[in-house]
């Protein structure tokens, strides 16, 4: 049996091909049998042939123009299913254009007007349920020499069904099965492609399934620059960058656009004429490309999203592989949006990304910056109230002296403050100076924080409740820095509530956990507020609250410490009503 041809030769439905044609030889009495099924770019491929041991020896996937096929028919002898043409009247043609098989027209031949000709031609045209020409059933060199006669036509007729039948049905397999192995592809390219933020991980990941699914050698993908400017870069099948001659990648990027805009795809092969999105001189420019790096064709497909064309995709097979067909054309358009939505997301997180880095590095400027202005400041106060101090101490000041200077180190002393916050906050902000973690006793913390409130908070009345459990509550952080947590929520609680109300503090294990809890009945937050609360510098807009000095770092430095040792915040609050702080921090 001759080697099979690729592609639907490689079929289940191949071996009854087969068998259809070997049975016109065996029993229908002919030399030679040969089935040839219709292909997309309008020609036949001669796909199995049957009988002389030689007959099929480099004609195997030989391809004909179907309309030069049905120019020989329309001269010949109308047998039913069955075509013949005499070969006076028949033109072989030469080169591509000729039949499958021809044998040696000096063959012997017999007498009489019935004697067949080696020249001569019978075919069988094998139509689908909707009229289509799907192949045809060719016969050559009956055995007893001569033209069939009705029985032998009966015959034959009998397998020109059963060839029409198998020829439909191996069609529909392989176009069944190129679906599958498409859909295979675009399955998991829309896998991979919809998981991977990087747009280098989106091709790496799209090639080996794009090479295997479309059955190609190779591939590349053209991307356009954001800005709509450029060529942006060119990949190849194993991930390289490569570089195209100038007036190619040109060829490439306008096509592609044209070919988005209509949504189609374009195959470039040397038979085949060229589509709407190139022009005939494009078209020959790029084959002489092709064949100089040893490809016989490509498919082309655009890559977009919305009305964006962001790039290009080529597909390569060899010289003499099968041609591209129309359902890897529209598997191709299809594709080309799922990778069209894959790279303009990747875009839009690398975007992001790049943002994240500039804020990022913006922030580090900030924290640099009120470290470098906060130390400049720190030194000449610390000057200044030195020589206030000296300055308060002098015995012969006056009344009115006096109180001038009193203002001037309350002023002096808020300046202080504010520099000391911001310093704290720089500290707790910097990612180089992490938390050296040690247990501790968060109860004792929290006591001290209460002493040092109390005489605030018998100024204004408030009463100090506390919930905690005996013994020690440990905690896993910085000491210092976790003094600083409890001393602004208590500090805060006595400043932003009214005389003679409550203020609640707690401590408890929650698990892997400590919760340290403050509540007032304070003035409450509100719910547009509390979305900037713990950013640097916020006031509240309530006027309650802004009557009340501070420089809005208290809780901004709170949020950071609580971050740095792993922990979070819960807040539940209600203009007119208070606030509850949660802080939730790793236990020891």
């Amino acid at each position: 049996m001759p080697t099979p041809t690729p592609g639907l030769a490689e079929a289940p439905s191949r071996d009854a091909l087969q068998t259809i044609a070997e049975g016109v030889t065996d029993l229908a009495g002919f030399g030679i049998a040969a089935i040839s099924v219709v292909r997309d770019d309008g020609k036949l491929e001669l796909i199995t042939i049957a009988g002389d041991g030689g007959a099929g020896e480099g004609i195997l996937g030989r391809r004909t123009p179907v309309d030069a096929l049905m120019t020989e028919l329309e001269k010949a002898d109308d047998w039913g299913l069955l075509k013949f043409v005499p070969h006076e009247r028949l033109d072989l043609g030469t080169g591509e254009e000729a039949w499958g098989w021809v044998p040696d027209p000096d063959l012997p031949t017999t007498a009489g007007p019935d004697a067949w000709h080696p020249l001569d031609m019978l075919v069988a045209p094998l139509y689908d349920d909707q009229g289509a020409l799907r192949g045809t059933l060719a016969m050559d060199l009956p055995l007893d020499g001569r033209r069939p006669g009705a029985e032998q036509r009966r015959v034959l007729h009998t397998y020109a069904v059963q060839a029409g039948r198998a020829v439909v049905t191996a069609l529909e397999r392989e176009a069944l099965a190129a679906r599958v192995r498409l859909a295979d592809a675009a399955r998991i390219i829309v896998r991979n492609a919809s998981s991977q933020t990087s747009l280098g991980a989106i091709l790496a990941d799209s090639r080996e399934a794009l090479a295997e699914g479309f059955q190609a050698r190779g591939m590349w993908i053209q991307t356009f620059d954001e800005d709509g400017l450029g060529t942006g870069t060119i990949y190849s099948s194993d991930g390289t960058h490569i570089e195209l001659p100038d007036e190619l990648v040109a060829i490439a990027e306008r096509a592609a656009r044209r070919a988005w805009d209509i949504q189609t795809t374009e195959v470039v092969a040397p038979d085949r004429p060229f589509g709407p999105t190139i022009t005939i001189g494009q078209g020959e420019h790029i084959l002489a490309f092709l064949s100089a790096i040893g490809i016989g064709s490509l498919l082309f497909a655009p890559l977009g999203a919305g009305p964006e064309c962001l790039g290009n995709l080529v597909l390569t097979r060899e010289p003499g592989a099968p041609d591209w067909s129309e359902v890897e054309g529209a598997a191709a358009l299809d594709i080309g949006h799922d990778l069209g939505r894959a790279i303009l997301n990747a875009r839009t997180f690398e975007r992001e990304h790049r943002l994240v880095e500039e804020l990022q590095a913006l922030d580090v400027y900030k924290s640099q910056l009120i470290a470098t202005v906060s130390h400049e400041l720190k030194n000449p106060l610390t000057a200044i109230l030195g020589h206030l101090e000296m300055l308060d101490s002098t015995p012969d000041l006056n009344g009115m002296t006096r109180s001038s200077l009193a203002a001037m180190g309350r002023g002096a002393q808020r300046l202080t403050r504010v520099i000391d916050d911001l310093l704290l906050l720089s500290k707790v902000g910097d990612p180089n100076n992490p938390v050296i973690a040690a247990p501790v006793d968060l109860h004792r913390v929290l006591d001290d924080v209460i002493d040092l409130s109390s005489i605030a908070a018998e100024r204004k009345h408030l009463t100090i409740e506390v919930d905690v459990p005996p013994g020690a509550v440990m905690a896993m952080g910085d000491a210092d820095e976790l003094d600083r947590v409890c001393a602004n929520l208590v500090s805060n609680a006595v400043k932003y509530t009214p005389e003679g109300r409550t203020i609640t503090l707690g401590l408890a294990r929650d698990g892997d956990q400590v919760v340290l809890t403050c509540a007032d009945a304070g003035f409450g937050i509100s719910a547009q507020d509390q979305e900037r609360l713990f950013t640097e510098f916020f006031r509240s807009t309530n006027p309650e609250a802004v009557a009340q000095p501070g420089t809005g770092l208290g809780l901004a430095i709170v949020s950071r410490i609580v971050a740095r040792h792993h922990g979070h915040i819960e807040l539940e609050s209600e203009l007119g009503k208070g606030s509850t702080f949660r802080v939730y921090l790793p236990a020891a």
